[in-house]
């Protein structure tokens, strides 16, 4: 048997002012309110209500048999209920239909995991939190931001017995040419290791709408015969995992409505729904749908699903994106140790991968993608407004 595991990133993060030196010791906000506000609405608009009708659609017309599953940061559910109620209703709706698994992560979408355990721990957490309180639902499986995964994460995640599995990348330099198809122990054997096969999940993310892709157009037939081409290389009938993931935006804001994409994605599960070998799975429930021993995978050092290099380059692979993350995180440890609550809060959401990833100045076509994501003309203005935010709160702590 095939299963299949749809899993969606959803996040929108608090983007930064235009803060300059001289807003430094005003009053000036350090969030940008009305881009905040304008974002959201042109995603909710173009992704986030009509992909969740969809799929709620597809769920209950296949009474059960489709089945997906999302991370929801609380950055995000902050602004849904803030911004358009009616988006954070359409997910409780889509909860409802019992299609959906809801995935713990960190609330602020963060990479505490490298910076510093302890806020680490408290932001988890915090996610389990608004997990169990906006939805009444009590996750059971992990996902760190951008699927970031190391050996080391298993063993702090250990804090938290509720987590059973984790979803991480299948990244070529750790699978060393074994298929990302297999689930995997942790080096510690405490959790189940899902992978993402990043093949058929970026055909939809990043090419479906690329004219200059060899395989354009991806119809829907295309795209399920290769799916059902994966059993294929399978001689000793173990179940196969194909895990699909991919950020919630892919439809209808990644790629445009224009592109087909809700047309092809509703056709392609259609399709699938069909096959008597292939089944939709939530993450939870793969556990006990094996039928062999699983091996152990060592993760040394950070994976992730982001640019090529799948590692933590995005965010830190120069001198402006380090020295604003060790700050943001040094202020956010002398703001607790003060106990300055009203400091402590901008600073978490100061904490988002986002701002770092802003700040990346690559070339070629990740570099394209840093400067689809950004919301500031600059790299180096990027950097500037959000130093100057945490000159301003370093000013506030010293005073």
């Amino acid at each position: 048997m095939l299963y299949i595991i749809f899993y969606f990133q959803v996040h929108q993060p608090f983007r930064v002012s235009k803060y300059s030196f001289f807003d430094i010791g005003t009053s000036k906000s350090y969030f940008d309110e009305e881009l905040n506000r304008f974002v959201f609405n042109k995603v909710a608009e173009k992704c986030y209500l009509p992909a969740n009708q969809l799929f709620k659609e597809l769920i209950l017309r296949s009474e059960g048999r489709f089945k997906i599953s999302y991370s929801i940061t609380g950055t995000f559910l902050e602004q849904a209920k803030n911004y358009r109620p009616e988006v954070f209703e359409s997910f409780i709706e889509l909860l409802q239909t019992g299609g959906v698994e809801l995935i713990n992560e960190t609330y602020y979408h963060s990479l505490a995991s490298i910076f510093d355990l302890d806020e680490f721990l408290e932001q988890v957490s915090e996610h389990f939190e608004i997990m169990e309180r906006e939805f009444g639902y009590k996750p059971s499986v992990f996902r760190n931001t951008e699927l970031i995964y190391f050996d080391k994460l298993s063993d702090v995640l250990l804090n938290f017995p509720h987590i059973k599995t984790i979803l991480i990348e299948g990244a070529d330099k750790i699978l060393m040419g074994d298929s990302p198809l297999y689930p995997r122990l942790s080096y510690n054997h405490a959790h189940l290791l899902l992978l993402k096969h990043y093949k058929l999940s970026d055909d939809i993310a990043f090419r479906f709408s690329d004219r200059g892709w060899a395989e354009y157009p991806l119809t829907a037939e295309k795209y399920v015969q290769w799916v059902r081409e994966l059993p294929l290389s399978e001689r000793e009938g173990r179940n196969l995992y194909l895990g699909l993931f991919m950020d919630y935006e892919t439809f209808g804001e990644h790629q445009w409505k224009e592109s087909g994409i809700f047309e092809f994605t509703r056709r392609v599960i259609e399709l699938l729904l069909k096959e008597r070998e292939i089944s939709f799975l939530f993450p939870s429930e793969v556990h006990s749908t094996l039928n062999y021993t699983l091996r152990g995978l060592s993760v040394p050092t950070p994976t992730s699903w982001a640019d090529t290099e799948r590692d933590l380059s995005a965010w830190l692979s120069n001198p402006l994106q380090w020295n604003a993350m060790k700050t943001a995180f040094e202020l956010l440890r002398k703001a607790k140790i003060q106990g300055k609550k009203d400091l402590i809060a901008p600073l978490k959401y100061l904490t988002t991968s986002d701002h770092f990833y802003y700040m990346c100045i690559k070339y070629f076509q990740d570099g394209d993608v840093h400067k689809y994501f950004s919301p500031y003309d600059l790299p180096d203005n990027a950097y500037k407004y959000y130093m100057n935010i945490l000159a301003d709160i370093e000013e506030k702590l010293e005073a």
